[in-house]
């Protein structure tokens, strides 16, 4: 344990850039608007235009929205059917942030972060606009804009390809070294290895951490509290620290529930 907490500092000692994944680290999107409702769903309507045989078993049973609107994207690059259920996964999300739960801590260390100087971004699988609405929720919207950087049309650029996190650096001006990447899946952590940048796994339940560890992450921690403590330890010794940082995290703007 001592040797990870070491590990976990000087991964925020030596981060500049705080590249974040959104759906999990920063909130559970689905918290109340189940992401496997939204998987039939577009399951239904592609079969609902004749299209059962586009999607295999697997990846009608996936309950991930994500994996079906991938597999049509492999199957039908650029569609006109491709851009329909893009564009009907981003109403779904849109529609599920009114009920997002905050992952605790993550709004004070977002705020405690920017605060003692580094710079912050999000690369995502969402879609820009539905991080963008959560953010002005829960007043965070500063602390990142411009730097969204999420699902487009073209799927094939989505995580663990590296391409939001390479937009990320590339519009920044950040070298991947100096940079540190917040994800809680696998393919967060292949993202970051293709990127060349350090990562920083979050596993919120012992099945998620599991995974990630299993993919090769070596810094996992199952509360963002933790992550908190080191910034502000750092904050006391950094010229950009602000003395009064306590007043702005109230339990219920913090999300820690």
């Amino acid at each position: 344990m001592a040797a990870e907490t070491e590990a976990l500092r000087g991964l925020i000692t030596c981060a500049r850039v705080v590249l974040w994944d959104f759906d999990g680290p920063i909130c559970r999107l689905f918290a109340g608007h189940a992401a496997d409702k939204v998987a039939d769903d577009l399951v239904e309507w592609l079969e609902g235009r004749g299209l059962h045989g586009l999607l295999t078993d697997a990846e009608r049973q996936s309950l991930d929205p994500h994996i079906v609107l991938r597999a049509v994207g492999r199957r039908h690059p650029g569609s006109d059917l491709v851009d329909e259920l893009e564009e009907r996964l981003t109403q779904e999300e849109l529609r599920a942030t009114s009920s997002a739960m905050p992952t605790p801590y993550a709004d004070p260390l977002i705020l405690t972060w920017k605060a003692v100087g580094a710079r912050m971004a999000i690369a995502t699988n969402n879609s820009p606009p539905v991080v963008r609405t959560y953010l002005a929720s829960r007043g965070l919207t500063s602390c990142f804009t411009p730097h969204i950087y999420g699902r487009t049309r073209q799927l094939h650029h989505l995580k663990p390809d590296p391409h939001c996190l390479n937009r990320a650096l590339s519009a920044m001006g950040s070298a991947p070294g100096d940079a540190l990447m917040i994800g809680d899946t696998p393919s967060d952590l292949y993202a970051a290895k293709a990127a060349g940048v350090p990562f920083l796994g979050y596993a919120r339940n012992e099945r998620k951490e599991k995974r990630l560890r299993g993919a090769g992450a070596t810094t996992v921690v199952a509360s963002l509290e933790q992550v908190l403590e080191l910034v502000r330890t750092a904050s006391a010794f950094s010229p950009n620290s602000s003395s009064n940082f306590s007043s702005n995290f109230s339990p219920k703007r913090s999300g820690q529930l």
